[in-house]
């Protein structure tokens, strides 16, 4: 699980009745963080202050949420929790939590206008732990993916995490995936996707679809991803190891980074261990791949949408 890094805890709200809810990444001190966005549908707050040319250089926690552009104002539940325990951007006049954030789109499967709200997110802070759920939970709730024949034949996503150990480096992932292409296995052959009467359309192909976006655009998407490590990096380096993230994704989803996902990759440096850069975003790149894969594996049947746990 990310929780293997040392300092990170995870925590989850999850309105089953709606299906929907949000997931929060809370960051150890000291922490560096940056982020990299491939898909054109994306939905975020507070992204630009990781570029690794922007003077932050500090995170104290990552909300990944349901509820679209709506569920973004669940930040500031956490940016509350935050504050209460004093943690945060010290300014002369107050100490301000900074909290990147970033959306999926759920609205298409439970209910369309009901999303997280701040109480939600500082509930999901107040369950924060190194154990957690995966699946249907947290931001993963109302997830589907293989949309690319439209949602009828979608299969249930989820949330996921995955982490690798080499000598005295961690790194770990955790993974929400809403996605347009289909989910696979190493070998390429499909684990969950687009799918009818128990088979998988992906495997005569998806180029047909593709021909007319019809079904694409009724569909809005996105993967979304943190990566964090106990290896101690710049900001510079931090934003290589999110990009390389994104190699994970194209390795576990087809396609990826389509016109109509927000695909976005958060990297996290939250310890004091050397190591090479290249070492750490091969590690990213392959916890990114079995996150995702996590994620649709723990996926439960719901709102009529079938997942391969039942």
């Amino acid at each position: 699980m990310i929780t293997d890094v040392p300092g990170i805890l995870v925590g989850h709200y999850t309105d089953e009745k709606a299906v929907t809810g949000c997931t929060v990444v809370l960051c150890p001190p000291k922490t560096t963080a940056s982020c990299d966005v491939r898909g054109s549908a994306s939905g975020s707050r507070e992204l630009a202050l990781l570029a690794p040319d922007k003077q932050m250089q500090e995170v104290h926690a990552i909300l990944l949420t349901g509820g679209s552009a709506f569920g973004l104002g669940a930040t500031n539940g956490v940016m509350q929790y935050l504050a209460e325990h004093n943690i945060g951007y010290q300014t002369p006049w107050a100490l301000v939590p900074i909290v990147p954030s970033a959306v999926i789109f759920d609205l298409n499967v439970g209910a369309s206008k009901t999303f997280p709200l701040p109480e939600d997110a500082y509930a999901a802070c107040m369950n924060a732990s190194s154990t957690f759920a995966v699946g249907n939970v947290g931001a993963g709730t109302g997830a589907t993916v293989g949309k690319w024949n439209g949602l009828q034949s979608a299969m249930k996503g989820g949330v996921g995490s995955a982490s690798l150990k080499n000598g005295e480096v961690i790194v770990g992932a955790i993974a929400v995936v809403n996605a347009v292409g289909d989910v696979v296995n190493r070998d390429g052959t499909i684990l969950a996707g687009a799918q009818e009467n128990g088979k998988f359309l992906g495997e005569n192909g998806r180029l047909q679809s593709f021909r007319n976006d019809r079904n694409l655009s009724r569909n809005t998407n996105t993967t979304l991803v943190v990566v964090a490590t106990n290896v101690r990096f710049s900001k510079v380096d931090v934003n290589r190891v999110a990009q390389r993230a994104h190699d994970g994704m194209a390795r576990a989803i087809v396609p990826s980074h389509t016109t109509f996902d927000g695909d976005t990759t958060f990297a996290l440096s939250a310890g004091n261990v050397s190591a090479p850069i290249d070492l750490v975003a091969e590690m990213g790149t392959e916890v990114t791949a079995e996150a995702i894969r996590s994620a649709v594996k723990h996926a439960r049947t719901t709102a009529g949408v079938r997942g391969l746990a039942g």
